[in-house]
């Protein structure tokens, strides 16, 4: 196996457990709900940061749009004695991502081929097709090392 097989192998063993929980954000966000379910106000959680109560106020509409920093949320984290958890998790195991984008690009190819094959007028039967894609398909099925 190789060092790059090795990898996502060792990539996919720590993320597939997470594909299992349910991480959604809360409607108004981690920092909020993480803020009230430990019944702190935001002047409490802006005096444990050193900031201003409007710093935790921003910081809570920004999560809420999506544009706030991870620094800032692993700072308040930290002021709630709590750690900001961070990855990009695949909806399916790694290497099945690898092998349907392999397919998709080898079958462009083959249309780029057989497109070039037919303004040559050397175009390939309807049966000529089927097989090559089939063929196509059982060579990319086995890309997953």
């Amino acid at each position: 196996m190789d060092m790059k097989a090795l990898a996502r192998k060792h990539l996919e063993r720590r993320l597939a457990p997470l594909r299992e929980v349910d991480l959604t954000r809360p409607q108004r966000g981690w920092l909020r709900a993480m803020r009230e379910a430990t019944g702190m106000n935001t002047r409490q959680l802006a005096r444990r940061m050193g900031r201003a109560q409007s710093v935790i106020v921003d910081a809570e509409k920004s999560e809420e749009r999506d544009s706030i920093t991870l620094a800032s949320l692993r700072q308040a984290a930290e002021a709630m004695n709590c750690v900001l958890v961070y990855a990009i998790v695949p909806k399916e195991p790694i290497d099945d991502l690898l092998r349907a984008r392999t397919s998709q690009v080898a079958e462009l190819q083959f249309e780029r081929a057989n497109h070039t094959m037919t303004l040559e007028n050397q175009t390939l039967s309807r049966a000529d097709q089927r097989a090559g894609s089939a063929k196509l398909n059982r060579a990319m099925s086995g890309v997953s090392a």
